[in-house]
């Protein structure tokens, strides 16, 4: 895969959580969330803890907080909709200033909120300490399909080249005196997109073509290999080895 493309969620860094190989980071990521996903909702306290260990995982990596919180921002949507929850689910229902609350939806907005937040938290942890092109190599480490590995691979190296097109027509539009107005405008913005479409198009044949003539059989070649050491096996493993060992005594306890 060829040069890598800086994101917005990426932080620059030397810190060992940075170092770690991708691979490791997406798999240790899953197992996280998958350990949190499976802990029952009323141990409200293995989710503090959860919270614990992600808090020093971003101390490790040097994440500053606000970072990471700005980033968080992202889960509005699901807040709202858990907020909702106490007021529109039936069942036994408990007073909370004033406002008639069920008690289903209560633990019902907790389990989303806690668990979507810590989710959303140590995907962005990862992206923070990952390149877009080293998280392309993991999931080609792991086995991801092929296939689709090569279009991730493509969404983000072509992604910047269409919002560029868009933006240069939408330049052109304005130099011209063009400016939608309201519904009788949106005729210009339909032609608009389909132009879009038809460019996008036309240059994805002609890389395609370029790539064919240049030895393209389906697969990108791996330029550098992804080495692993016993003590970067340590360090990745230890957030979920962490989790579960929470998630056990939560399963003892209960």
């Amino acid at each position: 895969m060829g040069a890598g493309h800086a994101h917005k969620l990426y932080r620059h860094g030397h810190s060992p959580v940075h170092a770690l190989p991708p691979h490791f980071k997406l798999a240790a990521v899953f197992a996280f969330v998958v350990i949190v996903v499976s802990t029952p909702r009323e141990a409200v306290w293995a989710f503090g803890l959860y919270a614990v260990l992600l808090a020093a995982a971003a101390a490790v990596a040097r994440i500053p907080a606000g970072f990471l919180l700005r980033r968080l921002l992202i889960e509005v949507p699901f807040v709202a909709f858990a907020g909702l929850m106490p007021f529109v689910a039936e069942g036994e229902r408990v007073d909370v200033l004033g406002m008639s609350l069920s008690v289903s939806g209560l633990w019902g907005a907790w389990n989303v909120l806690a668990k979507g937040t810590l989710g959303v938290a140590a995907s962005v942890l990862l992206a923070s300490t990952t390149e877009l092109r080293a998280l392309l190599l993991g999931l080609q480490r792991l086995k991801l399909p092929p296939l689709l590995v090569q279009i991730a691979s493509f969404m983000i190296r072509y992604g910047d080249v269409i919002s560029d097109e868009l933006r240069r027509m939408s330049i052109a539009r304005r130099s011209r005196g063009f400016e939608a107005r309201g519904v009788r405008h949106w005729g210009v913005l339909a032609k608009t997109a389909g132009a879009l479409f038809i460019r996008s198009y036309e240059r994805g044949e002609r890389v395609y073509l370029a790539m064919v003539s240049r030895g393209y059989a389906g697969s990108m070649p791996v330029i550098d290999d992804i080495a692993a050491t016993p003590t970067e096996w340590a360090r990745a493993s230890a957030l979920p080895l962490t989790a579960l060992a929470v998630l056990a005594a939560v399963c003892l306890m209960g």
